[in-house]
């Protein structure tokens, strides 16, 4: 029999909910109702969530509106302790029978691998959504990654902000239900200005239309996206100009508009003497305004607000927007101004009152240190060593700057901008900026050897600092961003062809830090902490995971070695031969473990009884020159394809010869000419893990 559903629908009306919040916090509440429904074993079918700034939403189709009845099995005492012997009930079957409410002849015996037991078979009739939709929706707003949860008036309740109001609806029928203080009903409340009145939903199906029709209210997040990128576009255009739209702004102007309405404003071109990152920062971190650029991609003396309101006058609006922006816009310019009346080489000192790690000193103490990695690490790149010395030095002198003081995330960018200025030397002042690249997934990498180096060191600084005083990241902690640091210097090396040794660098980082004591136990564990965050990088770019470790276990000491290796174990994976030479590699390593002490490696071709031993030996000594060339000059995929030629004499030796002859010497023979074919193999990677 077919289970019977319906259309569920759950709305909580709060006041204005915290914008960069907004997303999470609907996907989150959708996540909760969908694990909340499949432990109820409730089937169902499409899930939409809704977010806007005054309601969190889900609406689920297909919901099954009962549980299925179930049978459950409640075991009593074992059979031998049931009855006595006389073969009547005993006391503590008597009390298994009364406890179930039936009689002692009404069990049933099962064999279990303990023996005989009573039992009974009872049938649990499943309850109705209507009766568990309450707790499971209440649960799922116990658990959303709300960091601090208010109250408000008299009440205990708690939340991110007060609510107003709760829909709860299967089909059209309102579910009994008190969430969060309020009693849940079938009205939901249109925008706060334009439909402040209450609105009844009939029906679920009718939400996102009766908002939209009769409440000015777009509820559907990504429409609601789409909607504002449309309108900022299409006025751009209109005020001739380009709309540069970023994701996480769009996210957040969605999260504070209901209605939005895109208009274009102007500000005086003085500002354009400003940096435009600056003004960028101010438009966008303070107005949440997108910003323009003209035909030659210049920032243009123009911002796009969105008003959460279809104004009748909408010149007013423009003229408010255009009012308060202008201050933010001065101080930008006051600070820009300010700044440069003294050089970056002024604000050195006073790094020294600024905490970079409680025992890893000031951030003047860094500076000292990435003075000398720097150079360290230019040296074999060819860079110039006082150009590297420089840029340490003066790298985080802007966060000093009254710039960057209100606008953090102008680290390294006015910093260029400050270099420029005072005319030192372009690499110098490209590094200051490039050092915190790359930024973010997919950012740009440095691209100067001066920069490259001076962000390795940066890195390099913090990764073994930390890391060295035992500050290690943990789960979802990681307050001095070690992953993002160690996958960042990885790629800057990896993309850059950067010819490093991950190892030295560690050591030369460890060493600059005399709180921390070095030694080979720790730098293998910073190498495996940094090469481990390649990990999904490559699983981004197809590599599973088989080959991933199989380069891993060899621990290559030069970061463009190891993707060399990864690139040729992505072709040898697709060679015909491949699964054949791996699995007899990895029969290779399972029989090398088995040997007790040193693994034989040296041959002697007069033991050899077997013509598949002497012809797998031969194939072997052959190609061993070319090989070792081949992996000398780091030419790892010649060198697979070379020993994959082997495969049939591989495959001959298996079939035909007994490795763990009864003769101890004939056997060691063997066991060193599969420890060497083992060992060809493993100067690229371990193929017995693929």
């Amino acid at each position: 029999m077919t289970a019977q559903t319906d259309v569920f629908l759950v709305e909580i009306g709060t006041e204005e909910l915290p914008p960069k919040a907004l997303k999470t916090l609907a996907q989150a509440f959708s996540d909760g109702i969908v694990a909340g429904l499949r432990d109820a074993q409730l089937s169902f079918g499409a899930v939409k969530w809704y977010g806007a700034p005054r309601r969190l939403a889900v609406q689920i189709e297909g919901l099954q509106t009962q549980q299925a009845n179930t049978v459950v099995e409640r075991k009593g005492p074992a059979k031998k302790a049931a009855f006595d012997a006389s073969g009547q009930p005993s006391k503590a079957l008597e009390g298994f029978a009364r406890g179930l409410g039936i009689g002692v002849n009404e069990l049933i015996e099962i064999d279990t691998d303990k023996g005989i037991w009573m039992a009974y078979n009872v049938q649990q009739i499943g309850q109705s959504a209507v009766a568990l939709l309450p707790d499971i929706v209440n649960q799922s707003l116990a658990k959303l990654p709300i960091p601090k949860r208010m109250r408000w008036g008299s009440s205990d309740v708690e939340f991110v902000r007060p609510v107003h109001w709760v829909l709860m609806l299967l089909g059209n029928h309102i579910i009994p239900a008190t969430v969060l203080g309020h009693a849940a009903s079938n009205t939901t409340r249109g925008h706060r200005f334009h439909a402040p009145s209450a609105l009844v939903i009939a029906h679920p199906h009718d939400y996102a239309s009766t908002l939209r029709t009769q409440g000015f209210v777009e509820a559907d997040f990504e429409l609601r996206a789409a909607k504002i990128r449309q309108q900022v576009e299409q006025v751009a255009q209109q005020a001739g100009g380009e709309a540069v739209i970023e994701d996480a702004l769009l996210d957040e102007v969605t999260a504070l508009n209901e209605w939005p309405v895109a208009l274009v404003g102007d500000f005086d071109e003085q500002f354009l003497s400003v940096p435009a990152e600056a003004l960028i920062s101010a438009m966008a971190g303070h107005q949440k305004y997108f910003h323009m650029l003209d035909t030659n991609g210049k920032l243009m003396a123009k911002f796009i607000t969105v008003s959460n309101i279809q104004s009748t006058n909408p010149h007013a609006v423009r003229s408010g927007n255009e009012r308060v922006i202008r201050p933010r816009l001065a101080d930008a310019k006051f600070f820009w101004d300010q700044d440069r009346k003294h050089p970056l080489d002024d604000l050195l000192p006073r790094l020294k009152t600024v905490v970079f790690q409680q025992k890893l000193g000031t951030l003047y103490d860094k500076v000292e240190r990435l003075a000398c990695l720097a150079v360290k690490i230019g040296r074999p790149l060819g860079v110039d060593a006082a150009l590297c010395e420089r840029a340490a030095r003066l790298s985080k002198c802007d966060l000093m700057s009254e710039m960057v003081g209100e606008f953090p995330e102008l680290q390294g960018v006015m910093g260029r901008y400050y270099a420029t200025a005072q005319n030192e030397h372009p690499s110098v002042a490209e590094a200051i900026d490039a050092q915190y690249q790359p930024r973010f997934a997919g950012d740009a990498l440095p691209q100067s050897a001066v920069a490259q180096a001076l962000a390795i060191a940066d890195k390099i600084d913090t990764i073994t600092g930390i890391y060295g005083v035992g500050q290690l990241p943990t789960g979802d902690k990681d307050p001095f961003a070690l992953r993002r640091a160690a996958l960042g210097c990885l790629r800057i090396m990896i993309e850059n062809n950067l010819d490093l040794d991950l190892r030295l660098l560690i050591q030369y980082g460890l060493e600059s830090h005399p709180q921390v004591e070095s030694s080979d136990i720790l730098i293998n564990d910073i190498y495996d902490f940094m090469v481990g965050r390649l990990r999904a990088y490559y699983a981004d770019q197809g590599i599973s995971a088989e080959q991933f470790e199989a380069v891993r276990v060899c621990r290559p000491a030069h970061p463009i070695d190891f993707a060399k290796r990864i690139e040729a174990i992505k072709a040898f994976s697709q060679m015909d031969g491949a699964a054949s030479l791996s699995a007899a590699n990895k029969r290779i390593s399972n029989l090398l473990k088995k040997v007790e002490g040193t693994v034989p490696h040296t041959i002697d071709e007069h033991l050899f009884s077997e013509p598949a031993e002497t012809a797998l030996w031969h194939a072997l000594d052959a190609l061993r020159e070319t090989v070792s060339n081949q992996i000398a000059g780091r030419d790892y995929q010649a060198a697979m394809a070379s020993l994959s030629t082997i495969r049939g004499e591989v495959d001959a030796f298996f079939d035909d010869v007994m490795v763990m002859s009864d003769d101890l010497a004939v056997r060691n023979n063997r066991l060193a000419l599969l420890n060497q074919i083992y060992q060809l193999f493993l100067q690229v990677a371990d193929i017995s893990r693929l």
